[in-house]
């Protein structure tokens, strides 16, 4: 595909601004639902952890769901995402509307969500596919998604508290959000070319063997470990934040500030990982950031834990896993193409869905091992911590990482894609939208 004529980078911003969308919902989720179940409804820790655990696998098999009924039904990207943008902002409403206790109700409506969610963004994120075919382009493509992304985790960060406070609820804010995210996604549906893969005209692969396929690319298998790894890590660091200021420094304000300042550092670390990954390969890049965030938890270790020192710390750490995910997004793709190199057969959505179970499993484990933790350690929501409590909550957000990310490298290491694969695979030049 290496005559392929690539978008038009009008196009490519609009297409990354849907991670803007994206991510004012999954950033409220990664960093406030959690505090949300224990601090604003009350519920014990354990209970939270459990709901966060099960409702974050629910997401992954919801992924995995939405991968193979695409696969299954051909039907174009673009068309999941413009069905999906309203019932989508609605559901993330419905989400923080529940009352304090109701632990049902709490699970309820987050596995409806995240059903939801799942149908709209696994297209979204397999669309990539079918807008270029060249590894640099992709690298273009996941750089304006990371910027988007980030750029929503900050006005997330620094802005839900504000809202809460504001509006009088979560569930306020939580609409406020969704007015912004649903018109954007209708607009990316209306307005994004889709250029449909020859394959499309075959019988699709069956579910069984499309899994065998998966299975059998390496490049793919790697790609998903070393993400899974990466997101655990990314996560114990991220929702430790909040309770590492609140009871280990006693600096509760600091927290959502630490946040809006870590989302901001990986809006400014976007561009520099994508110089890297164009110009040496997604892959360095990828392993580049696994050794920044590997030394990053020694150092503070040594260092000391003071606000500042920490703030440092989460501020570097986010940096390094702006380019763990840069590089992911990246590879995603162009390990889709490597299996359908060598396969010649091509599994594209299902690939994608199983890519996100991956990752949610991760979280999921990552989330349920916060409250687990924090539960055997005697923590007690609101009060003064035991030092058992203390130190669960410093060696989680520190020597956690630090284990993930040093697996985490050894799996990227192991990836077979090297610089710049050019896929045999293309798409042909037929736009599927009605104003391209």
């Amino acid at each position: 595909m290496t005559g392929e004529k690539q978008p038009d980078g009008r196009i490519l911003v609009l297409f990354g601004a849907g991670d803007f969308a994206f991510n004012l919902y999954w950033q409220v989720i990664s960093l406030y639902l959690l505090f949300f179940y224990i601090d604003a409804l009350h519920l014990a820790p354990a209970v939270a952890g459990t709901i966060f655990m099960i409702g974050t696998i629910w997401d992954g098999a919801a992924d995995f769901c939405a991968g193979a009924v695409a696969e299954r039904t051909r039907t174009p990207y673009r068309r999941l995402v413009g069905w999906g943008a309203l019932p989508l902002g609605l559901g993330f409403a419905a989400m923080f509307a529940v009352q304090a206790g109701a632990a049902l109700a709490a699970l309820a409506t987050q596995v409806t969500f995240r059903t939801l969610y799942a149908f709209t963004n696994v297209p979204y994120a397999a669309w990539t596919t079918r807008l270029t075919a060249s590894s640099r382009a992709r690298a273009t493509i996941a750089g304006w998604r990371m910027a988007f992304g980030a750029a929503a985790g900050v006005i997330v960060a620094w802005s839900l508290p504000l809202l809460v406070g504001t509006l009088g609820s979560y569930a306020r804010a939580a609409a406020l959000l969704a007015l912004l995210a649903t018109p954007l996604l209708l607009v990316i549906a209306w307005r994004v070319p889709e250029r449909l893969p020859p394959t499309r005209t075959r019988p699709p692969v069956p579910i069984g063997r499309a899994l065998g396929l998966l299975a059998r690319n390496r490049a793919f298998v790697m790609v998903n470990a070393a993400v899974a790894l990466g997101g655990a890590a990314a996560a114990l660091t991220s929702q430790s934040v909040l309770y590492f200021f609140r009871y280990v420094l006693n600096d509760a304000a600091s927290g959502p500030r630490a946040l809006a300042g870590m989302a901001l550092v990986s809006l400014a670390a976007v561009p520099a990982w994508t110089a890297l990954a164009r110009a040496r390969g997604a892959r360095v890049a990828w392993a580049s950031a696994a050794v920044v965030a590997l030394a990053l938890p020694l150092i503070l270790a040594a260092w000391g834990t003071t606000s500042v020192s920490t703030a440092v710390f989460l501020l570097s750490m986010q940096a390094a896993f702006a380019g763990v995910w840069l590089a992911a997004w990246t590879l995603l793709p162009d390990a889709v193409d490597w299996g359908a190199a060598r396969s010649g057969e091509r599994v594209e959505s299902l690939a994608f869905g199983t890519f996100a179970l991956v990752q949610k499993v991760a979280l999921a484990a990552a989330g349920f091992a916060i409250g687990a933790v924090y539960q055997f350690a005697g923590f007690r929501s609101g009060a003064p911590q035991r030092d058992t409590a203390v130190a669960a909550i410093r060696w989680l957000m520190l020597a956690g990482p630090a284990l993930l990310v040093a697996a985490m490298l050894a799996a990227v290491i192991a990836i077979p894609l090297r610089r710049h694969p050019a896929p045999r695979q293309a798409s042909v030049n037929v736009p599927d939208t009605p104003s391209a």
